[in-house]
């Protein structure tokens, strides 16, 4: 199978959507990708940051790792997209660097790539499904191919979740990530590096 390159681009505020990041990454790699991990700029005010502790000490500690750029989505053969549930809609600073790839989207260099995505948020349906159909939407305009793991294995009857992975962080936002999630995880990253391998051959 041709060598797939896979980018990983999320926004994480408090660091559930950071960590299924880190664990998509190392499924990646363990499946046979060349993997770029990437967050996207954050834009919140500094007061909106510092309001929040876990917020505040994810920023801190995230701070100087590589930021997402046009360059990761075109040079990956597939893309997975993480972000939290924002009112059943993809967070504003994943779909800010969304918005900036209208030149590479212009020059078709977005299209027919494997794409699918994650996201969290604290209630079991607080809008996860919405927000990966949202994020799909653009996925669909890009010429992509949505590659959502379906219930194409058991495990995703026990996450139940046919669109990508979701997680529910509860009610203190800091429920940590199960067996089913990680389970989940890799089998997300594990599918649609396979399927990228079959497009790339």
């Amino acid at each position: 199978m041709a060598n797939v390159k896979l980018a990983v681009v999320y926004y994480s505020s408090t660091g559930t959507i950071h960590g299924m990041a880190e664990r998509i990454a190392q499924a990646g790699e363990k499946a046979g990708a060349e993997v770029r991990l990437r967050q996207v700029a954050e834009l919140a005010p500094e007061e909106a940051i510092a309001s929040n502790a876990a917020w505040s000490q994810h920023f801190d500690r995230t701070k100087n790792e590589p930021r997402a750029t046009a360059d990761d989505i075109v040079w990956a053969d597939a893309v997975l997209f993480g972000t939290p549930t924002r009112y059943g809609n993809v967070a504003s600073q994943l779909k800010q660097f969304i918005d900036t790839l209208g030149p590479q989207w212009g020059q078709g260099l977005l299209a027919d790539k494997a794409y699918a995505g994650f996201t969290a948020s604290m209630t079991a349906h607080g809008g996860q499904e919405s927000t990966l159909l949202a994020l799909y939407n653009t996925m669909y305009h890009f010429g992509g191919i949505v590659v959502a793991p379906g219930y194409t294995d058991p495990l995703k009857f026990a996450d139940g979740n046919p669109y990508g992975v979701s997680h529910v962080t509860g009610g203190n936002n800091d429920a940590p990530l199960t067996d089913v999630d990680n389970a989940a995880l890799d089998h997300l990253a594990q599918r649609i590096v396979k399927v990228a391998g079959k497009l790339k051959s």
